[in-house]
């Protein structure tokens, strides 16, 4: 299937010599809900806002539904929803003129019917005359997802959506991110909260230092990266770990009650059911176990801190 976004050889370079990104290529598929993870500084604002038409490119090609961004910037640029960082709203406008003048800006017609629907989705129809400057920091914030939704985009950029907003918000926005990708619409985000874009994601983007190191689907990333821990509870605690055991490097606990297994699915590691064996041969009999996976979060941690 033809990506609905494309990022060909895209670099960034400042005039200060600074490189923001290095030769990103990526692809994103339509209808998926893609979380693009970094560290702060790692180049993820800088990529959405050059695909959006922001920031310039100092190399490559970006295409949004097979129209250039550059040669075809209105077309390419009408089919994206931005929602950034920063709270950026018209203090003095009110909120459903604010989504109306939004939609028109992208040439669409008006559509109050279209306007109040979004209102409503995001909680905002109560709130619908007054004027933005009355709201509350996380009032605003829906205010911009609706600005964003206005024109009916096909790929919505989310970058930090729920950063300091409340528990509501975050609920109502990730069902709200759910509804829109079962009408097709592709959702990018970028966030700190990690759990979200575990919950959230079909594929999972890891960018640092101006670099992409990984995509990869989120189920398969998480089989493939994802820690794996067994923990055993013994009936009588030994003083160390018995020479036969050492090739599955168990960690004993302090006080010699518990013992703990860490294997992966790309280690070259002894399996969970020769270890049972080995322990029963060794005489070590135990009382309960229970195992750990790891978290997305984890994970992430884990592939930023190798990379130089």
């Amino acid at each position: 299937m033809q990506p609905v976004l494309s990022v060909s050889g895209v670099s960034k370079t400042y005039a200060s010599g600074f490189k923001a990104l290095k030769e990103i290529n990526l692809d994103i598929r339509r209808g998926e809900i893609f979380a693009l993870l970094g560290p702060n500084g790692a180049g993820k604002t800088t990529l959405i806002s050059i695909i959006c038409g922001i920031v310039n490119r100092s190399t490559g090609r970006v295409t949004v539904d097979g129209h250039d961004i550059s040669k075809d910037y209105r077309a390419a640029r009408s089919l994206i929803g931005l929602v950034p960082q920063e709270l950026t709203v018209e203090a003095f406008e009110t909120v459903r003129s604010a989504l109306a003048y939004s939609r028109g800006l992208f040439g669409k017609p008006a559509s109050p019917a279209f306007v109040d629907q979004v209102l409503k989705d995001l909680s905002l129809w109560d709130k619908r005359d007054a004027k933005i400057i009355t709201l509350s920091g996380g009032m605003k914030r829906r205010v911009m997802i609706g600005k964003a939704l206005a024109h009916e985009p096909q790929i919505l950029f989310l970058d930090e959506p729920t950063a300091g907003v409340d528990v509501e918000l975050r609920k109502d926005m990730w069902a709200m991110v759910r509804r829109l990708r079962d009408r097709g619409v592709t959702i990018i985000l970028t966030t700190h909260y990690i759990e979200e874009a575990e919950e959230m994601a079909d594929r999972v983007g890891v960018i640092n230092h101006g670099e992409i190191i990984l995509v990869e689907e989120k189920t398969e990333l998480m089989r493939k990266l994802g820690r794996k821990e067994l923990r055993l509870e013994l009936r009588s605690p030994i003083a160390a770990v018995p020479e036969a055991l050492a090739r599955y490097g168990l960690e004993l606990s302090p006080d010699g009650a518990a013992l703990t297994y860490v294997y992966d699915d790309q280690a070259e590691r002894p399996g969970v059911a020769s270890l049972m064996r080995d322990l029963e041969a060794a005489g070590i009999d135990f009382r309960d176990l229970e195992t750990q996976k790891s978290s997305l979060e984890e994970i992430f941690v884990n592939l930023v801190r190798k990379e130089p």
